[in-house]
């Protein structure tokens, strides 16, 4: 049987809150919920549902679609003819077009379907594809209406994973063979990927903790080390993985580079322990894991900024609390915008837009959530706030920190990879000196926590 990549989505519960508006998908099924959330711009937007009520789910076909920002939903099923194969992902490129990648979990094989119709009616794409039955299908994902790929697992007797790639919309596919770096013995991929796209690239993981990349809309593959090994959790590991990836594409730094995050993970899936990994550039250097205790798990980044928003869940003794929350330093330190309320998977437009999954009370009650909160870009939220001054910025050496409300108890200095490089405890000071003389030149986050437990991060400048 093939191995589902172990995902972070929990089931049930449902609410409201201020910085969130409920919305109906119209799904038909109480405690449908809602995953894959795909935006094409603030009005059309395209999910898959899935089966959140029992912990042996029916095999739902189903997906939702808005063209008005949510005002209102459609769904329908996404007739494929066969009722057995599972869902894996949708990719969009409009309100009309969209494709779909299934798989059957238990006997391989599957394949790419197209709607053209806004999803009234499928066709199969590449139909002799993916009909090994050591090649399941994994994913399915378009670059714009032309360019596209497709990912399996490697067919009975070959060396290579299972991608095609199109130029043409999905009317010819060919076989990507010679650029595709070999794999290791007994290497697959997860049904549904466990991939991260960019403007022009993307990347999947392997169950041996490689990802394979491409820069180039599928044309060329690249196969490089994943973050993960025994050192990063002590030299004991039973169950790892190459871990989460989540990509920002084209950000400040430069032009075409690719800033990112590798959420590990290790151990039995009831008591997990994670590791937060970076990368500048795509994933060929990772930074060193630092222990990663947030709830969020569901992750998505506003593409081109340094922006990730996240929903997820810790368990307090036998009471389970929800949050959703954004880090605008690649998960290092979080804001949280709401707690009590179940999220499922998250997706982001702009620092203003975006939606999470949640699950239905009826047709025409619940299912997702559209953001409605401030933006994201800053700290706007009603959490007690420091209102720290920091100068000069950009510094020489020294740092003035100037609380106005709220005693400062602790400072820790970061840099852009996450690496805490200062730390000082304070009692309860309203002003403070730093000598960061000793920093190279660059940017670095200065978390500050007052003596209440609050805290406040500001970007600072070192020259």
């Amino acid at each position: 049987m093939k191995k589902l990549l172990l995902n972070f989505l929990l089931i049930s519960s449902f609410g409201m809150n201020a910085q969130w508006t409920t919305q109906a998908t119209g799904f038909t099924n109480v405690s449908e919920g809602v995953e894959n959330i795909s935006i094409i711009d603030a009005n059309t937007v395209w999910a898959l549902g899935y089966d959140g009520s029992s912990a042996t789910p029916a095999n739902f076909q189903e997906f939702a679609l808005t063209v008005n920002g949510g005002t209102t939903w459609a769904h329908g099923t996404i007739s494929i003819g066969n009722a057995t194969l599972e869902i894996n992902n949708i990719c969009p490129v409009s309100g009309r077009t969209a494709w779909v990648s299934a798989v059957s979990p238990t006997a391989g094989m599957g394949g790419v379907w197209k709607t053209i119709d806004g999803g009234s009616s499928w066709s199969q794409q590449n139909a002799a594809a993916y009909t090994d039955l050591a090649s399941f299908m994994n994913t399915v994902h378009f670059f714009n209406s032309t360019t596209g790929i497709t990912a399996g697992d490697p067919a009975t007797g070959s060396t290579d994973f299972e991608v095609y790639r199109t130029t043409n919309g999905g009317t010819n596919w060919s076989p990507i063979t010679t650029t595709m770096p070999d794999i290791i013995s007994g290497e697959y991929g997860y049904n549904g990927g466990n991939v991260s796209a960019g403007v022009n690239s993307f990347w999947f993981v392997t169950s041996k903790g490689k990802i394979y990349r491409t820069s180039d809309l599928g044309a060329t593959w690249t196969k490089l080390n994943g973050p993960i090994g025994l050192s990063d959790f002590g030299g004991v590991s039973t169950t790892t993985s190459a871990g989460q990836l989540f990509f920002s594409d084209v950000i400040s730094a430069g032009a075409g580079t690719n800033y990112g995050i590798c959420i590990a993970r290790a151990g039995a899936t009831t008591a997990p322990t994670y590791k937060l990994h970076k990368t500048t550039d795509g994933g060929t250097t990772w930074s060193t894991g630092v222990a990663y205790t947030q709830p969020y798990r569901s992750l998505a980044f506003i593409n081109g900024t340094t922006v990730l928003v996240g929903t997820g869940s810790a368990t307090v003794g036998t009471t389970t609390i929800y949050y959703s929350g954004f880090s605008t330093d690649y998960g290092t330190t979080w804001t949280q915008i709401d707690t009590g309320v179940q999220r499922t998977s998250i997706a982001f437009l702009n620092d203003t837009t975006g939606w999470a999954g949640g699950f239905t009370s009826s047709s025409t009650v619940g299912g997702i959530y559209k953001y409605t909160g401030p933006s994201l870009a800053n700290n706007s939220f009603d959490n007690p706030k420091l209102n720290i001054t920091a100068s000069p910025n950009p510094t020489t050496g020294e740092l003035k920190l100037i609380a106005n409300t709220i005693k400062i108890s602790d400072v820790a200095v970061f840099d852009i990879l996450g690496k805490q490089v200062y730390n000082s405890k304070y009692n309860s000071m309203n002003e403070i000196v730093l000598d960061l003389s000793i920093l190279q030149s660059g940017a670095y986050l200065v978390k500050v926590t007052s003596d209440s437990g609050s805290t406040e991060t500001l970007k600072i400048m070192k020259n």
